[in-house]
């Protein structure tokens, strides 16, 4: 369930001072994702030429969390839309669902130049919207792609190697990480093992 008074405090951190709650259905993705539009929190406000604030079904049972767009994501304004997002879809497709059931986004809602990896005050400073993103869809199960959107949740620092596959929970919802498929490209052979992560995936809705 929705934690209201966390979610106005994160809220207001983001400089939204106030939210008027639907009497049924609860806050949407509206409000937030027009604070994201504007964030000027770090630098990647800068360089970027979209946010990417994330897309798909707003009350989807399945969110999928990647680390950062890259440089076609960046341009389009859309999570993974290049080489890595047509096999994100094929991982997708392998769970009996499509792209659009699901909700896909990243912990960077801006695109680090040169596609470098996320720095920890960047990843600091867009945490509060992944979290407000997770407590609006409340999915079934969150699956994190690669190390930095499972490090990032969780507040560790492990290789994706060591912990792909482990079933865990993030706020009493289960976790699944697996290989960022920009991995998978570039080692396609483990590709079978996101396979099997997305057969597990399966079995829990």
């Amino acid at each position: 369930m929705l934690d209201a008074k966390r979610f106005l405090t994160a809220l207001k951190n983001m400089g939204v001072d106030g939210y008027v709650f639907a009497e049924k259905e609860g806050p949407t993705l509206s409000e937030l994702k027009r604070t994201v539009l504007a964030c000027e929190r770090c630098a990647l406000a800068t360089t970027r030429k979209s946010v990417v604030f994330g897309e798909g079904n707003p009350k989807a049972d399945i969110v999928f969390v990647g680390e950062a767009p890259g440089e076609e994501e960046d341009n389009q304004g859309r999570p993974f839309v290049g080489r890595a997002g047509k096999l994100l879809d094929q991982l997708i497709e392998r769970i009996g669902v499509r792209r659009g059931d699901v909700f896909i986004c990243n912990v960077l809602k801006c695109r680090p130049p040169g596609n470098r990896d996320p720095e920890p005050a960047e990843a600091a400073a867009c945490k509060e919207y992944l979290l407000a993103q997770l407590d609006i869809v409340r999915p079934r199960v969150i699956c994190t792609l690669g190390r930095h959107a499972y490090n990032t949740l969780l507040e560790t620092d492990v290789p994706i190697t060591r912990i792909r596959g482990k079933l865990t929970t993030f706020r009493g919802i289960p976790l699944l990480p697996t290989y960022h498929p920009s991995y998978l490209l570039r080692s396609q052979s483990r590709i079978k093992e996101s396979w099997e992560d997305m057969d597990k995936l399966k079995t829990m809705l």
